[in-house]
């Protein structure tokens, strides 16, 4: 175990009255909520605090959120780089979809492990435990807890701690979609909150991303899924009012992982660097193109580095290429160029708005083969309203009103476990604890 494992997991004393509870509305950008469109969270956020300037990390991409959500860390610590990831093997590199069950397993062959750092899961395994419901990707609910410290229920497969198999009516079996998010709610109502009550509760909900990625952001399938989301965070809302009536102290903290924008035209990144001499390393995996929608993570190897590099400036000066960016902007993204990283690309925006009156319009990275619904939300890169998502505090020892501070999704985990008493060590995010008390 190393160090920093052994410092963040030591269990000092904490609160036993205390827990938390943290719920993703996946995808809904902080635009959205407002009186109109989400009355139900425009609502609680007045008796909140409001966290007005909350960013998300880049990917703006579910699977990579999910792991700077549960570790407090951006993706150059904790080593999830997006929603697909080149994995090195045998001196080539090979590009995976993270989303996929089997990924772990591909994870662990080609790196001897999944996160670097510590999850929530491992950090409250013996400090009252971690249970997360999630209708997303199972890649992206696998990463809140990878290495099975706690409970993990999706539609794929539900695990216990030590990773055995949850089966039979224990399982969580949800349709990917409305009914999907609202069953799974409920059952995380009655079970989770009002039963079990671990220190720390995750329910991430499918929608609005699910819907968004399939209709016109504005369009009346959008407003449609706002409402069905909202309905599941009122019955998490009520669950907890009750539960804090009898005496308990819960810290609820809702929130989202990205915002997202609108697909305008697409390109194959693949097609163009082979159109300039790299064909060949692209085949033999010395070069490789992580697609993460609205952006791209080119990958090389030591030999093909300069190769690739010598390309980009050409990249710079096409249309659908809004910046790319290496080392120093890598950094800076949270991203570590000593993992095969060499570049980042964000995808070129144009201001003009959709048939909803909803601005900007994306270029979107396309994997090789696979269809682009142009018109469609798409996120993952750096734009403006894919990187607002939204956060707010809510509970007996928070001062209701705005923290206009920067904040990010890193810090979601250290106000938790700031919250319960527990160590924060070893995460790039902070506590917002501290700002957030009455009095």
């Amino acid at each position: 175990m190393s160090l920093l494992r052994q410092h963040a997991t030591k269990q000092i004393s904490m609160n036993p009255s205390r827990r938390t509870v943290f719920v993703c509305c996946d995808g809904l950008g902080r635009s959205w909520v407002t009186r109109d469109e989400t009355p139900t969270l425009h609502q609680i956020a007045r008796q909140s605090l409001w966290c007005a300037d909350h960013r998300a990390i880049f990917p703006s991409a579910t699977r990579a959120s999910a792991a700077s959500v549960a570790t407090g860390c951006r993706p150059a610590r904790h080593g999830l780089h997006g929603n697909r990831m080149g994995l090195f093997a045998d001196g080539r590199i090979t590009v995976r979809d993270v989303g996929l069950p089997a990924f772990r397993a591909q994870m662990r062959a080609a790196t001897g492990g999944t996160l670097r750092v510590p999850s929530l899961a491992e950090r409250v395994a013996g400090a009252g435990g971690f249970i997360a419901f999630s209708n997303v990707s199972p890649g992206a609910a696998y990463f809140l807890d990878p290495e099975n410290f706690g409970f993990v229920y999706h539609r794929a497969g539900s695990y216990a701690p030590g990773g055995k198999l949850i089966e039979g009516r224990d399982a969580l079996d949800v349709s990917h979609d409305f009914a999907g998010d609202w069953a799974m709610t409920e059952r995380f109502c009655s079970e989770v909150l009002s039963a079990r009550k671990p220190s720390v509760a995750v329910l991430w909900l499918a929608n609005p991303d699910l819907t968004l990625h399939g209709t016109q952001l504005g369009s009346p399938v959008h407003r449609a899924a706002l409402q069905a989301t909202e309905r599941c965070v009122g019955a998490v809302v009520e669950t907890v009012e009750r539960a804090r009536a009898s005496g308990e102290n819960i810290l609820l903290l809702i929130g989202s992982d990205h915002g997202q924008e609108t697909i305008g035209d697409y390109v194959e990144i693949e097609t163009w660097l082979a159109a300039r001499g790299l064909g060949g390393e692209l085949g033999d995996g010395r070069i490789a193109v992580a697609t993460q929608g609205t952006a791209a993570l080119l990958y090389s190897t030591n030999p093909a580095r300069r190769a690739l590099l010598d390309v980009l400036e050409e990249m710079r000066a096409e249309p659908w290429a809004g910046e790319v960016v290496t080392e120093d902007g890598l950094a800076a993204l949270g991203h570590a160029a000593s993992s095969g990283v060499v570049a980042a690309v964000n995808m070129a925006r144009h201001h003009d708005a959709n048939a909803y009156g909803v601005a900007g319009r994306r270029w979107v990275a396309a994997e090789p083969g696979k269809p682009v619904q142009v018109g469609c939300g798409q996120h993952g890169g750096w734009g403006p309203d894919e990187t607002q998502p939204f956060l707010l505090l809510n509970g007996k020892d928070v001062r209701s009103g705005v923290h206009d501070r920067p904040s990010s999704l890193v810090d979601i985990a250290p106000t938790i476990l700031a919250f319960l008493g527990l160590p924060t060590v070893g995460m790039d995010g902070a506590s917002l604890v501290d700002f957030c008390r009455v009095g």
